[in-house]
């Protein structure tokens, strides 16, 4: 089993900065790379460079610029080429597919905040002393950092990525051949039924209640974006109030992130714990999410018919806060590692299938909250309702698969 773990890292006020230049230099890499690969296409006859041409020439790079590049982990550096190449290969697919192209960008050193080790070893070394607190990671041309290691790790280190998040440092290590911890069997089975009233409701009519940490910060969040952008465009980037400025939205923004993961993760492990087998629907949230296309009115050229844009937006921006899929995907993680089963199921009119005579309607979902069949007048919590069909049809499969 693979599993990733994501530890704080404590760097003196030293490596701090060098860390920092190691961010630039690898920035630096991967634009000139970028500016290669066009400048080959444009002026040379339409001519590609792939990644082996530029991975051949990084020796010459080094030799020629030691004190930027020629300090850093070569491993590192062929890392930071292959993520250009894959950004190029996803490009092509994406135009093969006739989907939107989006073609590979420059990064700026304020978005380029990953630099990868493929190997542990290679430029990188993890301490695998006996769990502790005072474990540390060295770096080529940073040294060893001292690393708030809260769990133990297991399985076998294959890379290293050293991440900044604001003015956090992490170090997240990608383990194979972790062993699964099985959890006792309980007997218990559940469908979830997620939602934004309700994050999620099960078929045992427990409500977890939605925090909704992005809709309590938003009057903080709103206040520090006005701040922002009050300052006139000719000096964003350039004034260090902006840059104070800057920083305090984004510190919001990750404190949003960091309750919302903290809160799946508990979530999600309750869940394990109780239930040997859950399931859910399958949930297409980026389609759920995409705003409505235009309505154009035949009778007026140029002319736009409303489409509910405004409220969707509001239904998007709950669900968006929600996170859904991240939840989903914790829950499928951590089940995997205790030897329990997740099922997704089919999400179409579960919460408007009645629980006792199986009519099918859209009429059937009275309201938000109540459900109230047309054809026989059961009711019920309309949550539960899809909470009950989704552990129905779950049950379903499993006989097909048996």
């Amino acid at each position: 089993m693979i599993r990733a773990y994501k530890f704080l890292l404590r760097p003196t006020a030293r490596q701090t900065v060098v860390l920092r230049d190691m961010l630039s230099d690898h920035c630096s890499l991967y634009n000139g790379a970028l500016q290669e690969r066009r400048d080959a296409y444009r002026h040379a006859s339409k001519t590609s460079v792939r990644y082996g041409d530029q991975s051949a020439q990084l020796r010459e790079i080094r030799a020629f610029d030691p004190e930027r590049q020629g300090r850093w982990s070569f491993s590192s550096q062929q890392a930071t080429l292959r993520r250009l190449d894959k950004a190029f290969r996803a490009f092509f697919r994406r135009v093969k597919n006739g989907e939107t192209p989006g073609y590979p960008r420059f990064k700026g050193v304020g978005h380029f905040d990953t630099v990868v080790f493929p190997k542990d070893g290679d430029g990188c070394r993890w301490d695998s002393t006996p769990y502790d607190r005072q474990t540390r990671v060295r770096l080529q041309g940073v040294g060893h950092v001292r690393v708030h290691q809260h769990r133990p790790v297991q399985g076998r280190v294959k890379t290293i990525s050293v991440k900044r998040e604001g003015r956090r440092w992490y170090v997240v290590l990608s383990c194979d051949e972790v062993p699964a911890e099985p959890l006792p069997a309980t007997g218990a089975v559940a469908g979830i039924d997620m939602g934004t009233t309700h994050f999620l409701t099960t078929s045992d009519g427990e409500h977890i209640a939605n925090p909704k940490f992005f809709d309590r910060m938003a009057d903080e969040l709103a206040e520090a974006q006005q701040h922002l952008a009050t300052f006139p465009r000719r000096t964003r980037q350039r004034s260090k109030r902006h840059r104070a400025a800057a920083r305090k939205v984004a510190k919001l923004h990750a404190r949003i992130r960091r309750q919302r993961a903290d809160f799946h993760h508990k979530t999600a492990l309750a869940l394990v714990r109780e239930h040997d087998m859950i399931a859910h629907e399958r949930l297409n949230t980026a389609g759920m999410t995409r705003t409505p296309k235009p309505k154009p009115d035949p009778d007026n050229n140029g002319v736009f018919l409303p489409n509910g844009a405004a409220a969707k937006a509001g239904l998007n921006r709950s669900i968006l806060d929600a996170g859904w899929a991240q939840f989903l995907s914790i829950m499928a993680n951590k089940a995997e590692s205790a030897g329990r089963h997740v099922i997704e199921v089919d999400a179409r009119n579960t919460s408007r299938t009645c629980l006792a005579c199986g009519h099918v309607a859209k009429a059937n979902r009275a309201t938000q909250a109540r459900f109230e069949c047309t054809a026989c007048g059961f009711t019920a919590n309309a949550d539960h309702v899809g909470a009950t069909n989704v552990l129905n049809r779950a049950g379903l499969v499993l006989c097909d698969v048996a």
